[in-house]
């Protein structure tokens, strides 16, 4: 049974158990080394502890099945594979004993955790010296599941990380994580980043904003010799510049008013680890030459401090959304902090950069956030083919970081199983955006509700056929299928807001006119057919 030590403990396995799944445990599924789903197999004669425990698994992602019997977990072990296993060593006629050793034979990687109601110091020694990855003794809480629970999947994800295969479109980042792409120039970058993770060398990392600087840096600590110690990260644009310092390199009591009490550092708090300074250029240049010091000789002084409080070892990685060199010409970046912290570049860049990565992108944010927001029992959702090459045509100013926020957005409206098509995208979002960065305003110039509806309606039309012509470079075809309509119901757009077809110099576009071309311009004193 479970004991609910905390208060909270009870609620949690209320919940848990709240969403247990009786139904038969169906045929295991082909065990795959890098799939994002990990798989568990509960041994348990007690059916309300094992359904129990099935669920507070079930609730971490992990799929799980149970047995009560310890010959069917044999049988089970022999066809499937599984990364945790929960066991009960009291099992007859087949012993959880005898389970573990079977496993051990078969997969020995497999994390196999044995639980028991009559714990003995000599009882753990032999379930370790068999290969038992730990060992739970009963009555356990819920928060005692949870938390072995989550350090089984850690292990798990390590494991796999190590053993995983390269492959063309991503590398394995932290926890699992995931770096996509398969274009020259992301790859390039995530190569540079893999050579330099394992080594000391302070590492600059230039791209633009949103275009994923800090996964770039918590990939590049995770595959170092540092990863045991903390990756500290800190976004000198987000904190004011006088508190900055004292973020940095902590304080003394009575340093300045407020300081109460004497306060550690983040450089403190990052030895032996990694320290991330995010939009480096931000920093002052009086703190910069402060932090010129530290990376000379680990020198930590605090504020209001006059002794040397603390010497340490980070490794530094720093960030910035513009060109270095144009950041110390223009005084935001000294000169010889940047050849402190510019031992290795690396360079990311921009989306619009590596278009081949949207569909790959856009489909993993797809998977991550219908696993976030929807039952696991709901079919995901699929782009269709049209969708992700409409995708794949926008600038993505914000990169990366608008990318997600925009799939996660389809992903709440989206149904399950179905596939998302061009017309279910928040369109107007982007074409208002647009009209604004053009100057063409979208508020209606009158009060009136009907008159103004029309008014914002015509906007939008006009805002979208431009767009969409010139994504689909003036072919018609495209734009139809684009824009999921038929090329009579886009004809008829085109020319109610005033673009003709191109059949020669002076021709207009009319209804009989006979389609020799499907190239559309826009009339004269229309506007930029590229708003871009």
């Amino acid at each position: 049974m479970f004991v609910h030590n905390a208060p909270h403990d009870g609620d949690q396995m209320t919940t848990a158990l709240a969403r247990k799944d009786f139904r038969a445990a169906s045929e295991s599924a082909p065990y795959n080394p890098v799939t994002e789903k990990m798989r568990a197999l509960i041994v348990d004669d007690d059916r309300t502890l094992r359904e129990g425990c099935a669920s507070v698994l079930r609730a971490e992602g992990i799929n799980v099945e149970v047995t009560a019997r310890g010959e069917e977990a044999i049988q089970m072990i022999n066809r499937s594979r599984f990364d945790i296993m929960l066991v009960d060593v009291y099992l007859e006629p087949v012993s959880g004993i005898d389970v573990l050793k079977a496993v051990m034979a078969t997969s020995p990687s497999t994390l196999v955790v044995l639980m028991t109601g009559n714990p003995s110091v000599d009882s753990s020694i032999e379930a370790m010296r068999i290969g038992a990855w730990d060992y739970l003794p009963k009555p356990y809480s819920g928060t005692q599941l949870q938390l072995l629970v989550g350090r089984a999947a850690h292990t798990v994800t390590a494991r796999r990380e190590r053993e995983a295969p390269a492959s063309d479109s991503m590398a394995l980042g932290p926890d699992g994580g995931r770096l996509i792409g398969i274009s020259p120039a992301f790859r390039n970058a995530v190569e540079l980043s893999r050579r330099a993770a394992p080594t000391n060398a302070s590492v600059m990392i230039v791209g633009e904003t949103g275009s994923g600087k800090e996964v770039i840096a918590q990939y590049i600590h995770h595959h170092s010799r540092r990863a045991r110690k903390r990756l500290v990260p800190i976004n000198c644009a987000a904190i004011p510049e006088q508190l900055l310092e004292s973020e940095m390199f902590g304080h003394r009591k009575g340093a300045f008013t407020g300081a109460d009490r004497e306060k550690m550092g983040l450089l403190e708090l990052a030895n032996g680890g990694t320290l991330f300074l995010d939009e480096l250029t931000e920093m002052s240049m009086a703190l910069q030459a402060k932090m010129l010091r530290v990376l000379q000789d680990g020198i930590v002084r605090r504020v209001g401090s006059e002794e040397e409080d603390a010497i340490v070892d980070v490794r530094f990685v720093s960030a910035t959304n513009r060109d270095p060199r144009d950041a110390i010409r223009s005084k935001q970046l000294r000169e010889d902090l940047y050849y402190r912290l510019n031992v290795v570049q690396v360079t990311i860049p921009p989306l619009r950069e590596r278009v081949e990565d949207i569909p790959l992108l856009a489909n993993h944010f797809l998977r991550v956030f219908w696993g976030r927001h929807r039952s696991a029992k709901d079919a995901v959702p699929s782009f269709t083919d049209d969708t992700l090459e409409f995708l794949s045509s926008r600038p993505w100013r914000g990169n990366v970081r608008e990318l997600q926020n925009f799939v996660e957005h389809v992903t709440i409206l989206a149904q399950p199983g179905a596939k998302i098509q061009i017309h279910h995208l928040p369109l107007d979002q982007e074409v208002d955006l647009g009209a604004v960065s053009n100057g063409m305003g979208i508020v209606p110039s009158s009060d009136a509700y009907h008159v103004a509806k029309e008014q914002v309606l015509a906007t939008f039309e006009k805002n979208y056929v431009t767009r969409l012509v010139a994504r689909a470079s003036g072919n018609m075809s495209r734009a139809a299928r684009l824009a999921s309509v038929d090329r009579t119901t886009l004809y008829r757009l085109l020319e109610r807001h005033g673009f003709r077809r191109d059949l020669g110099e002076g021709s207009a576009l009319g209804t009989d006119a006979p389609p020799l071309s499907d190239e559309f311009l826009p009339r004269p004193g229309f506007g930029d057919l590229n708003p871009e």
